[in-house]
């Protein structure tokens, strides 16, 4: 294919591994980006095996170890404490951990700066006002009050994707799932060397990001999803590990900054139809926004970028492209999203419990096949 002027909305995790696949690949990349700040959480993230075999495949992954932890098993707990497994992952790079945590910021941090010295552009705090394809390009006007004309426009704008409701205003759209999740960076303790999954009701888990740095993660039922208030954040959330194992509640004492606390309710979807309308596609939480049960919510999204990438280098025409990438994508994803909501929904009693060693083993044998 000629190579390509595209406009990448959205420059979190998914926009800015596309922004990096693409400019690989010689095209010509903006990515645009609503929030001025580029704020991002400070707590950490999981990225699992497949997502090591994606840094390397976008050039990345040097840097990206650099800034992070890796660790090669998951350990489940039963909710007394008791371990009741211990889950080998799969190493999908030679020489490499199977796995990491890595700080949110550490993370974008290395996407965002490697997007930027490959050439891609990037604007803050502009949106998308309009969009018009005619076959041949899309003409976009922006909120600062310019435009520009592209050969592809790609939403990486998130579950409430602005690009989505756009193109596709009849599509999914997100469901609260009656869950959610808090978050907190805690410091780690000398013998963690794996990712530490406890089961419910109330889920929790440790993930190393660092030397001396771990996080925290809980997930709770709020049937009302409720909004909490800043002030008090911290004892609501060791409120909420009451009833965890023992090793839990003794973590539980350091939670005392409101401000350290990253509260969300969880919400998943998932996009059973068309993933583009023209030379308008989408990627990410914008087509299979997962709970992050089986921590493969971004990993998803990195996948999504290089396949793409991948697609429009084998097709003269950018519609086919992005026919041919969601054909390739569909199936991976709605699995992930699918089996994370099914934990999700066992801990909740909506469902029957799911066997967390399980759930990991098949989800490691699944991503670890090609993309």
């Amino acid at each position: 294919m000629a190579k390509l002027n595209v406009l990448i909305v959205g420059g979190g995790i998914g926009g800015l591994s596309a922004a990096i696949a693409l400019r690989r690949a010689g095209h010509e990349v903006l990515v645009i980006e609503r929030d001025p700040e580029w704020s991002v959480y400070g707590v950490g993230i999981i990225q699992q095996s497949n997502v090591l075999r994606a840094m390397d495949q976008l050039g990345v992954l040097d840097k990206f170890l650099d800034a992070a932890c890796g660790f090669d098993a998951v350990e489940v707990f039963a909710p007394d404490g008791t371990m009741v497994a211990r889950v080998p992952s799969p190493r999908l790079v030679k020489g490499k951990p199977a796995n990491v945590g890595i700080g949110r910021r550490a993370l974008q941090a290395v996407l965002g700066d490697s997007a930027k010295a490959l050439g891609a552009q990037i604007r803050l705090g502009v949106t998308v006002e309009s969009l018009s394809d005619d076959g041949t390009k899309v003409d976009v006007a922006f909120s600062d009050g310019t435009a520009g004309a592209f050969d592809m426009v790609v939403g990486a704008d998130g579950v409430y994707s602005q690009i989505r409701d756009l193109i596709l205003p009849d599509a999914e759209c997100p469901v609260f799932t009656g869950q959610a999740v808090w978050r907190y960076n805690l410091p780690r303790p000398s013998d963690l060397d794996a990712l530490q999954v406890y089961n419910g009701p109330t889920g929790a888990g440790l993930v190393p990001i660092g030397p001396e740095l771990m996080y925290m993660y809980v997930t709770t039922a709020e049937p009302d999803n409720p909004r909490y208030p800043r002030e008090g954040l911290a004892a609501a959330m060791r409120g909420k590990l009451a009833g965890c194992a023992p090793a839990i509640r003794a973590l539980a004492e350091q939670i005392t900054d409101d401000d350290g606390v990253v509260y969300r309710p969880l919400e998943g979807m998932m996009v059973h139809g068309p993933w583009s309308k023209g030379r308008v596609g989408l990627l990410g939480d914008a087509v299979h926004a997962t709970t992050p049960h089986l921590g493969q919510g971004a990993g998803m999204a990195v996948e999504d970028a290089i396949v793409l990438a991948n697609e429009l280098g084998k097709h003269e025409d950018v519609e086919v492209a992005l026919e041919a990438y969601r054909g390739r994508r569909y199936e991976r994803c709605r699995y992930i999203v699918e089996s994370s909501l099914a934990i999700c929904h066992g801990q909740l009693g909506k469902g029957p419990p799911v066997d967390n060693h399980k759930a990991t083993a098949e989800m490691f044998a699944v991503v670890s096949q090609a993309i």
